[in-house]
């Protein structure tokens, strides 16, 4: 073989050897926690398992958390499981294009105060609400806070309840849902309901679950929110804290912590939709774009 030609080979060898390890690459522990978060390459699969285990609260700590088109995130955790939460120490966004999944009826919070972009190909495929937000630590009932951007504050952990999303820098990052619009229309003329069969259902958590998103600043560009019989928050802030209260659809967020807000601007088409075999409900903090107000949103 010519010395070319084994150059070329080599050269090959090494483009292969990164981009099978690129996936990987895109979520990264990065070793703060009494117990590290493992991830584990299976393919199309990144498995995260390992984590620090507090009772039915189980945390994990990453570097870099992001998930690239026609890949999944697997949180393999134990199905007693109640409350997974995952924060992002790092300087980079999460880059949401694929699926993350979690085994069990757990919720699953994912923090990183840089924000989250969630493609349109982004899925969940979870057994309990999703809490997404760019706010800098969760704080606890007994005190404790779980930081991302000072994680070796408070190296013991809780089992107790979470009860809010703190924001403690200025111009928290934004969260954003791309997606391909509602598709809603209208039957007919003579039949001015809504027709809702093409209206992709965009991220969705399972029936009488809360999706909720919280970023200093959010915006839906032609993404679609699916929370059937249950609650879709949405909120949009600078500085302070954000409440969490348990209720039987998951959780709701108050605001009464909170001076100065920022906006929501839904744009495309976008839509939240909370209609199932129950009454669900929607709310939002923050400024609604007048000139974008497609909402999905029956009970």
């Amino acid at each position: 073989m010519s010395l070319f030609s084994m150059r070329n080979l080599a050269l090959a060898l090494n483009i292969f050897l990164m981009q099978s390890g690129s996936a990987v690459a895109q979520i990264v522990e990065d070793g703060s926690l009494p117990e590290s978060t493992r991830i584990t390459d299976r393919g199309q699969t990144i498995e995260i398992t390992g984590g620090t285990r507090r009772g039915d609260n189980l945390f994990h700590s990453f570097d870099r958390f992001s998930v690239p088109e026609g890949q999944a995130a697997f949180f393999n955790n134990d199905l007693a499981i109640e409350n997974i939460f995952g924060r992002v120490t790092g300087s980079e966004r999460s880059r949401i294009d694929g699926l993350i999944q979690a085994n069990g009826s757990a919720n699953l919070f994912l923090l990183n105060p840089n924000g989250i972009i969630f493609g349109e190909n982004a899925r969940l495929d979870i057994g309990g609400s999703f809490v997404g937000s760019s706010a800098t630590s969760l704080r606890f009932a007994d005190g404790t806070e779980f930081s991302a951007v000072n994680p070796q504050a408070s190296p013991l952990l809780t089992v107790s309840v979470p009860i809010g999303l703190q924001f403690g820098r200025s111009n928290p990052g934004q969260i954003r849902v791309q997606g391909t619009g509602n598709g809603l229309f209208l039957n007919s003329p003579d039949d001015p309901s809504v027709n809702r069969r093409d209206r992709p259902v965009g991220l969705e958590v399972n029936s009488g679950e809360t999706l909720a998103l919280v970023g200093g600043g959010l915006s839906l560009q032609g993404g679609n929110l699916t929370a059937a019989g249950g609650r879709i928050e949405l909120g949009s802030v600078d500085r302070g804290q954000v409440a969490l209260t348990p209720t039987a659809s998951g959780w709701r967020l108050g605001y009464d912590g909170i001076d100065r807000f920022g906006d929501i601007r839904l744009s495309q088409a976008a839509s939240l939709e909370v209609s199932g075999d129950r009454a669900g409900e929607n709310s939002g903090a923050g400024t609604i774009d007048r000139d974008h107000r497609i909402f999905s949103t029956a009970g």
